[in-house]
């Protein structure tokens, strides 16, 4: 049994079909969905899907490319949104600076609203980041002295020291198809090392497909491949690493398993 901790069923490529999309998920032995939003207009599609499967689950937030659109969005509409019984993580939030869509102080300001509310909720904040490993690192300690508060770093991309940094504050991570292309051998290694206890898998779906399956729309199937290729990596079965790995899900997004 697995868990895709990272799709967006309510995005073109998968909406169309979003009952095919889950039956042949479902199919493939995954048996569990997170539904991310992006943006505030996306909440209640987002949080309606998870309403109407009993195996998916919705976040609320705002995407770092979405920022300046949602400048002024305060912590109240977050928490209100995050009472919902399926709404289980907030985000995704971050830093993008690969693209800054977004002024990157707004960037930063509406990042640490949505660690106020994963602090005030306990639910966990899903972290996007990109090209911002400094600013990522600092606002996550700045806040975690603050107070702690559950998070993972999404479709992670960034360095090995990065990694070590989000691991000794207490954050999982989370490993998306890239960890197959050919040219992702620094994340392959960084994904042999994660503990166990701290790791997770997703698609990004409708991104970022997995080999074999690059060039196509990618699907929340498409996490077994994932899966498979990271337990080889680390020298695992995928049986082993599917158990694992939907626990820690269960045990990060606690609302889910409750």
């Amino acid at each position: 049994m697995l868990v895709d901790s990272h799709c967006h069923l309510e995005y073109k490529g998968l909406v169309e079909d979003q009952q095919g999309v889950l039956d042949r998920a479902r199919q493939a032995g995954v048996h569990g969905f997170l539904n991310i939003s992006t943006r505030q207009s996306e909440w209640d599609r987002v949080v309606g899907t998870a309403a109407r499967e009993a195996d998916v689950w919705a976040s609320v937030g705002i995407h770092p490319h979405e920022a300046d659109g949602h400048a002024d969005l305060g912590e109240t509409a977050l928490l209100e949104a995050a009472r919902h019984p399926k709404v289980i993580g907030i985000g995704e939030t971050g830093l993008d600076y690969y693209y800054d869509k977004s002024e990157r102080q707004v960037q930063q300001a509406l990042f640490r609203t949505h660690i106020n509310v994963a602090r005030e909720t306990g639910l966990p904040i899903i972290v996007h980041t990109r090209d911002a490993e400094e600013d990522t690192a600092a606002i996550l300690r700045e806040e975690m002295e603050k107070g702690a508060f559950p998070a993972l770093i999404h479709c992670f991309t960034a360095s090995a020291d990065f990694a070590r940094v989000v691991l000794d504050l207490g954050l999982t991570i989370s490993i998306s198809g890239i960890v197959t292309f050919k040219n992702a051998k620094d994340l392959q290694e960084v994904a042999s090392w994660i503990p166990r206890d701290r790791l997770l898998v997703e698609t990004d779906s409708p991104f970022l497909a997995p080999v074999p399956h690059r060039g196509k729309p990618c699907e929340p199937a498409f996490v077994a491949a994932t899966a498979a290729f990271v337990a080889d990596v680390r020298g695992e079965t995928l049986g082993d690493l599917a158990e694992y790995t939907t626990q820690n899900f269960h045990a990060l997004f606690r609302k889910a398993a409750a």
